[in-house]
Parts: structure tokens; C-alpha cells; sequence
């Protein structure tokens, strides 16, 4: 019984880790912006296939450096959704600021856009879309140099974008025709693709116990070390550095902070920049517990909003309380754990039996969030503040 619980506990910390990890972007985003980002499922589904393209470019190279591709691919993950997050925010988020079902509406359309963008991603495609970038902004900047750039603006932009589409998209036709299935292969298509862990990633740590023995997964014990690295790096951001305590400014009382010349808009698009860098970070955690495919985000997006709606919007320690607490329930209710806990009372083991499987737990902690939500709607940690207040 002991190791049966020692187990499950191991098993929901390890839950409540990966949960964490994907919800400490959301906390920053969501917490700290007000902003509803159901794109950030996809971002993390970006760093996992971030973490594949390494993998593959590092196995290449040879077994020595295979074994190392784990600790570069964090750091590349954590750049290029933090890349997509820049350009996500300075296109689409920055305009749509205190509109929240726009906000809710326009992520959504991205996120859709960024799952279709990797089913079809392919040479034709790059290519197309880098020509088009380069024709537009150049030409957006040959026009910023114009004397009368305020007087043709109007019509001028138009015909660059129409300009610039058709030449991409005809040279796109043209190599398509040209090379066929040399550019036009999808590079991932629908298919979920797998990340291989390195060697001293598999396997696990036996526990001997005097009733028994339970396995420490090497793979979950690295993610529960990769979010506490994450989890310190971001307190020590927020609470030591100057832009740390600029976004804490602009959280506590944004009119305020652009009242004593802080810059809200770069704040804006550094935290968002952060915080869809950390869900790049998260996607290569989960690439490393099973296939990756267009829809990875997708199994994770609904949880971790859980997590930073019930440990309190804008609290890290709140999240990571609530990370832990669902993590852990779902492990000891969907393993049947709990049933055993409580076998000599009847009407308690009849219960926890009933939803002693993984998608009835879930049920059942979802029911749990709404009654504790209906006590506390704040959260664990509720946000202060005058602005909260009001």
C-alpha cells in the first residue's frame, strides 16, 4: 500500500509538473495581460516541433551529439515561440487590448491557422512566404522614405500587398510545377511524429520499500527539474531586474505606469514575447512523453487554464499550488488509489471506484474546480490591488 501511494504521488507530482510548465506562460500572459490566448495550445505544439527538427538535425551529426540535442532544443524552442509570440502580438493582440472576445476570437483563428500551417508546411510554402515578407516590407520601407509617404499611404499599401502576393505566389506556382514533390512534400503532414528521448533519459530510478518497490521515470524527473529551473528563472525576471518590476508596475495599474513614463507597450509585447517563449519550453517537455501532431496543444490548452483561473490570475505561486493540487488529484482518483484509501467506508469507496479511470477523474476535478470556484472565484491567491479593487 505504501509504494502503491508513494507511486501515485510521484505520478501526480510528475502530472502537476507538465501541467505547470504549460501553464507558466499562460500565468504571465493570461495573468499578467488579462489576455484570453487560445493560441498558446499551438505554441507549445510549435516547440515540440522545434525539439523534432533538432533532434533530427542533431542525429545527424552522429551519437555523441544526439545525446546532448535535449539541451539545445530548450533554448531554440524558447526563441522561435517567442518569435512567433513577438509578431502575434505587434500583428493581432496590440490593437485588440480591453476587447477580450475579439481577443478570444482572434487567438482562436490563429491557433487554427498555426495547426494548418504545419499540416501543409513545405518548401513552396517557406519560400513564398519569405519572398512575400521581403517584397512587402521592403517596399514599406522604401515608402516610409518618401517626403508625401503620409499623402499616398492610403492607396499605396493596397497595391504592395496585392503586388507582393502575386509575384509569391507565382514564383511559388512556378517552382511547384518545376520540382513537384522535391518542394512540395509536407515536411510533417497530419501524421504525429516522435521524439526519442537520449539515452540517459530512459529508464528510471527503482525505490525499494520493505512492502514493495515503485519507478522514478528519468524523463519526468527532468521536466520536474525543468520547471523548477523555469519557475526560479521567471521569479528572479519579475522580482530582480528592471523590466521585471516594470510589468509588475503596468500589472498593478497600467494608466499609472504610462503616467511615469514607463514604455506599456514594449512591456506589453516583451511579456507576451516571454510568456509564448515559455509555452515553446513546455512543448518540448510533453514532446518527450509521446507523438507529436498538429493537435498536441490541444489536449493541454483546457487544463492549464485551470490551473491559472483556480491558483489566482497573476499568481506564480498560485499556479504552482494548483498545478501540484489537480495533478495529484487526478493521479490518486483516476488510478483507483483513493478507493483502496477509503475501502472501510463504503459509500466513499462505491464513489472514488466509479470514477477510477483517467477521463472520470478529470470529470470529477472539474467538478471540484466549479464548487471551489463558486467559495473562492479569486482563486487560491486572489489578485490585490486598487485596480482590483475598484
Amino acid at each position: 500500500m505504501l509504494a502503491g501511494l508513494l507511486d501515485s504521488l510521484y505520478g501526480g507530482i510528475s502530472i502537476g509538473a507538465v501541467l505547470l510548465i504549460a501553464a507558466l506562460g499562460l500565468a504571465i500572459v493570461f495573468g499578467l495581460m488579462g489576455v484570453i490566448n487560445l493560441a498558446h495550445g499551438e505554441l507549445m505544439m510549435l516547440g515540440a516541433y522545434t525539439t523534432f527538427v533538432v533532434q533530427n538535425w542533431f542525429k545527424s551529426l552522429g551519437e555523441p551529439w544526439f545525446e546532448t540535442y535535449i539541451l539545445f532544443a530548450i533554448p531554440i524552442a524558447f526563441l522561435v515561440t517567442a518569435l512567433v509570440g513577438l509578431i502575434l502580438e505587434r500583428g493581432v493582440i496590440r490593437f485588440l487590448y480591453g476587447r477580450p472576445l475579439e481577443t478570444l476570437l482572434a487567438t482562436w483563428g490563429v491557433s487554427l491557422i498555426l495547426q494548418q500551417f504545419v499540416r501543409s508546411v513545405n518548401w513552396v510554402m517557406v519560400i513564398g512566404i519569405a519572398l512575400f515578407c521581403l517584397l512587402f516590407f521592403g517596399a514599406l520601407w522604401v515608402l516610409s522614405r518618401r517626403a508625401d509617404r503620409e499623402r499616398i499611404r492610403s492607396w499605396a499599401i493596397p497595391i504592395m500587398v496585392v503586388l507582393s502576393l502575386g509575384i509569391a505566389f507565382t514564383i511559388g506556382k512556378v517552382l511547384s510545377e518545376t520540382f513537384e514533390l522535391a518542394l512540395t512534400k509536407p515536411w510533417f503532414g497530419t501524421q504525429g511524429v516522435d521524439v526519442t528521448a537520449p539515452t540517459w533519459m530512459r529508464g528510471g530510478w527503482l525505490v525499494e520499500l520493505p512492502e514493495g518497490s515503485f519507478q522514478l521515470s528519468y524523463v519526468r524527473l527532468f521536466i520536474i527539474g525543468l520547471t523548477i529551473l523555469c519557475i526560479t528563472g521567471i521569479y528572479l525576471f519579475l522580482q530582480r531586474s528592471a523590466w521585471g518590476l516594470r510589468i509588475r508596475a503596468v500589472t498593478q495599474n497600467r494608466s499609472m505606469s504610462a503616467c511615469l513614463g514607463i514604455p506599456t507597450g514594449k512591456v506589453d509585447a516583451l511579456t507576451f514575447a516571454i510568456g509564448s517563449g515559455l509555452a515553446g519550453v513546455a512543448g518540448c517537455a510533453i514532446s518527450l512523453l509521446g507523438s507529436v501532431s498538429p493537435n498536441t496543444g490541444q489536449d493541454y490548452i483546457v487544463n492549464t487554464f485551470m490551473v491559472v483561473v483556480v491558483g489566482g490570475v497573476g499568481k506564480l505561486v498560485g499556479s504552482i499550488v494548483a498545478a501540484l493540487a489537480i495533478g495529484t488529484m487526478n493521479y490518486l482518483i483516476g488510478s483507483g488509489i483513493l478507493a483502496l484509501l477509503f475501502q472501510p467506508i463504503e459509500p466513499l469507496f462505491d464513489l472514488f471506484t466509479f470514477f477510477a479511470t483517467t477521463s472520470m477523474a478529470k470529470v470529477m476535478v472539474f467538478a471540484l474546480i466549479i464548487i471551489f470556484l463558486q467559495i473562492r472565484p479569486g482563486g487560491i491567491f486572489p489578485q490585490k490591488g486598487r485596480s482590483y479593487e475598484l
